[in-house]
């Protein structure tokens, strides 16, 4: 299962990808709340279910319990629905938005499939969503860079025996506070973001970034090289590739005396971007993977 976040009109749709079945399952909450614009979405979803007994007498089929990011940031059981059952749902909403929202989710379909024929495809588009944001070329490409280092330390990771959510999250924890002195929780504080819809590293500049690298491809080489296994041989191999990081840093801050972790955010790219792409047709819309 692989977690993202897509947008249709500006709007949050969470979704998992399935790998043994090779389907999207998206939260039917999020998906019916664009739709109708419902101020008490589960009250909605009850009344339509009373209004058409087929989908009523079939909801356990069409939905799925699926773990997803809810919105007090902690991971929950979300119904969900894969793209043909949430076409089924949207036959019983009767608003101007279901006919677009039934293209777009073609259109995610396609785009899905084209994808894992080339995966080049899914990192261009994303170079694409950082451009219109307004990020620097010389940025992305770093962020970019970041992101396969990152798959490449958690593949590790997963060969080595972590396979918990939360042993992910301590383990990377530790890397972070070897590198910059800060957990992302607290790192996040630092530069005043807030809550799951931010990311920490869209928020980086280029040499956080390059240090978060750093950190995280030492920790994959020294695993490899001591060959740790299980939770606590990774957590030290973790604290290490960070403590390379970490030293690293200090020697850069001491000879240009400038701190490499800044308040700097993106916050203003992202705000000033976003009520621009909210305009733009639904064609337009773009995916963000969190990593």
């Amino acid at each position: 299962m692989k977690n993202s976040i897509i947008l249709f009109e500006n709007r949050q749709v969470r979704r998992v990808y399935n790998n043994s079945e090779q389907k999207w399952y998206f939260s039917v909450q999020d998906v019916l709340t664009i739709l109708t614009d419902s101020s008490n979405i589960k009250q909605y979803i009850k009344k339509m279910r009373r209004r058409d007994p087929e989908l009523n007498a079939n909801w356990g089929t069409i939905c799925t319990p699926v773990e997803m990011i809810a919105a007090d940031g902690k991971k929950r059981k979300i119904q969900a629905a894969n793209t043909e059952n949430l076409l089924r749902i949207i036959q019983s909403v009767a608003a101007p938005k279901a006919e677009p929202f039934k293209r777009w989710l073609a259109k995610v379909g396609y785009e899905r499939l084209e994808e894992i024929e080339n995966p080049e495809l899914a990192a261009e588009r994303m170079r694409t969503i950082y451009k219109e944001k307004g990020y620097s070329q010389d940025w992305i490409e770093k962020r970019m860079r970041g992101i396969a280092v990152r798959d490449e330390l958690t593949e590790e990771w997963q060969q080595r025996g972590i396979k918990q959510q939360k042993e992910f999250a301590i383990l990377t924890a530790e890397i972070s506070k070897a590198t910059f002195g800060m957990t992302p929780a607290q790192y996040k504080q630092y530069k005043e973001l807030s809550g799951q819809k931010e990311n920490l590293r869209d928020h980086m500049t280029d040499l956080e970034l390059i240090f978060t690298m750093l950190g995280e491809a030492s920790t994959t080489e020294i695993a490899r090289m001591k060959d740790a296994q299980g939770f606590i041989e990774n957590k030290n191999a973790a604290q290490e590739g960070g403590s390379v990081a970490g030293s690293a840093r200090l020697d850069l801050e001491k000879k240009s005396g400038a701190p490499v972790s800044t308040r700097t955010n993106y916050k203003e790219i992202s705000q000033t971007k976003s009520k621009s792409i909210s305009n733009q047709p639904s064609s337009q819309n773009k995916e963000i993977e969190e990593t």
